[in-house]
């Protein structure tokens, strides 16, 4: 008698059906309002966050995503924390992003350094290290980045 756990294998049928499932199934949308996007590195995990961006906020990330990249030479992207992050190969990140219920966080790492400065939340103070805005509406996008 073998005294060797076995572990059962899958049938081919099984894992391509496993397979199908997970790529079909819709991202969860933590409370508020944020797509749950598993850590990973590269352009399709961004995409998958931005496609599971509930709404007009979708828009919104599909509008960011192609001034970035049409904007940033040498563009790294990565998912951490549930947020696309955007950067450049030796400098670090510069950009987040996050949905929450009502509004899509623009978070720029380093932001006081930007010419110009972009907006703050009115009624916050600006840190050096960090400057975020908010958009509430796919048409505020179009004109300060139009």
């Amino acid at each position: 008698m073998s005294t060797t756990a076995r572990t059962p294998e899958k049938s081919p049928k099984v894992a391509k059906k496993t397979a199908a499932k997970r790529a079909t199934t819709k991202p969860v949308i933590l409370s508020g309002g944020n797509p749950r996007i598993a850590k990973a590195c590269g352009d399709a995990p961004v995409q998958a966050y931005i496609e599971a961006m509930p709404g007009w906020k979708r828009d919104v990330g599909r509008r960011l995503d192609a001034l970035i990249v049409r904007t940033v030479p040498g563009l790294r992207k990565t998912v951490k924390w549930n947020s696309p992050l955007y950067g450049v190969e030796g400098q670090g990140w510069f950009l987040g992003i996050h949905c929450f219920a009502k509004y899509v966080k623009v978070a720029f790492f380093r932001g006081a350094s930007l010419r110009p400065v972009p907006p703050a939340r009115p009624g916050k103070k600006k840190c050096a290290t960090l400057t975020s805005t908010r958009t509430t509406n796919s048409t505020k996008l179009s004109s300060p980045l139009g």
